[in-house]
């Protein structure tokens, strides 16, 4: 089963509309269960919401082969990373019809726009905080983000 963050973000928010109190969902590589705190009383305050505990566990099977992905090189130490400031959804260009912001080898200067980070239908845009050229964008377009995740790789100069 093969699930993607919009697919995933959907299901939640159709469960939220419903009276399901709790849901399973597992495979050989996904696990998700999502339970519902029946006991907040939302009848006080319109703007109170029931809790929802959400599991996200992705399953490795026993025969899969560690991350081939390597170590930093000490000349990657020197490079500055440029991360994510709140939980969103990454966007290279500022539509989808537009150029990307920036491509790998690129000079950027400190304050240029970089990216966009969806966050709550609001477009962020994401400045670099340093001049350098771009070596390396971590993330794929339209790929969910984390809070303090690395974006892309800048060599400063």
């Amino acid at each position: 089963m093969s699930i993607n963050f919009n697919d995933l973000r959907d299901l939640l928010g159709a469960i939220a509309h419903t009276d399901i109190a709790e849901v399973s969902l597992k495979t050989e590589t996904f696990e998700l269960n999502v339970r519902r705190d029946t006991k907040t009383n939302t009848q006080s305050s319109p703007f109170i919401a029931p809790t929802t505990t959400t599991v996200v566990t992705p399953s490795v099977p026993a025969t899969s082969a560690p991350p081939s992905e390597p170590p930093p090189s000490p000349t990657e130490k020197k490079w500055v990373a440029i991360t994510s400031p709140m939980v969103g959804t990454f966007y290279r260009a500022p539509a989808p019809d537009e150029p990307p912001f920036i491509e790998v080898g690129d000079r950027v200067s400190n304050t240029q726009t970089v990216c966009i980070i969806e966050a709550m239908k609001l477009m962020n845009e994401i400045e670099a905080e340093v001049t350098g050229e771009v070596m390396e964008i971590v993330v794929a377009n339209g790929e969910p983000v984390e809070y303090g995740q690395t974006l892309m790789w800048v060599n400063p100069s």
